[in-house]
């Protein structure tokens, strides 16, 4: 459909207004909301997120296209509920404790959103109960952490071990990346998955949430 492949290309592009436009357009024609997410801003911005893993748009141009991403959803939330559209899981994400720096994480959550899933931001600074808590509490599938100091790298670990302690180790699947992160490190401290990229990440969460019990 010609207005569900233009609200993708004009999300590619970064128009916000165009989109939310689009978006409005659909609403109006009574187009199915399944439809206009995800061939519409889902279509959009996984090309984006395949573009950025091969190196053929950055982050500026990311951050762009997620926020007319954002544009196009305010539209949708009221009508989720009505219309059944099943969110593919629920994700907890933040910076561990002692690192303020947000950029990767800011990332990843917009190439989780963009496949779908529901994700609940914590910041940066958090500690490692924190994590476990909100997993808890709003039944999250997967841990996100990031670190971009490898002083900070520690607190990765402390929190694969406060998930243990609470109990929820095999309920929860804990990812873990940034720039001194390795999957070497991943395998030490007995995380899930680490990934390099943003692309990537949101990839293998799609992965190990078929994987949940």
């Amino acid at each position: 459909m010609q207005l569900l492949s233009d609200i993708s290309s004009q999300l590619q592009i970064g128009k916000a207004k165009v989109v939310q436009e689009l978006v409005q357009q659909a609403l109006d024609q009574q187009v199915p909301v399944k439809d206009i997410l995800e061939q519409g801003l889902l279509h959009g911005m996984s090309i984006v997120g395949a573009k950025f893993k091969n190196n053929e748009v950055f982050v500026p141009e990311v951050l762009i296209a997620a926020r007319a991403m954002n544009k196009g959803m305010e539209l949708l939330k009221p009508y989720y509920e009505q219309s059944g559209v099943e969110s593919k899981g629920r994700v907890c994400i933040g910076t561990v404790q002692g690192d303020l720096h947000d950029i990767g994480k800011n990332l990843v959550k917009m190439m989780l959103e963009g496949k779908g899933f529901e994700v609940i931001d914590l910041g940066t600074d958090v500690a490692p109960e924190t994590f476990v808590q909100t997993a808890m509490e709003k039944d999250c599938g997967i841990i996100c952490l990031s670190a971009l100091l490898t002083t900070t790298m520690s607190a990765m670990k402390q929190v694969v071990d406060a998930a243990k302690g609470a109990g929820i180790r095999e309920k929860v699947k804990i990812m873990v990346g940034g720039a001194p992160v390795t999957d070497e490190f991943r395998k030490e401290i007995g995380a899930d998955a680490y990934t390099a990229d943003a692309a990537s990440a949101a990839e293998k969460a799609l992965e190990l949430m078929e994987s949940l019990p």
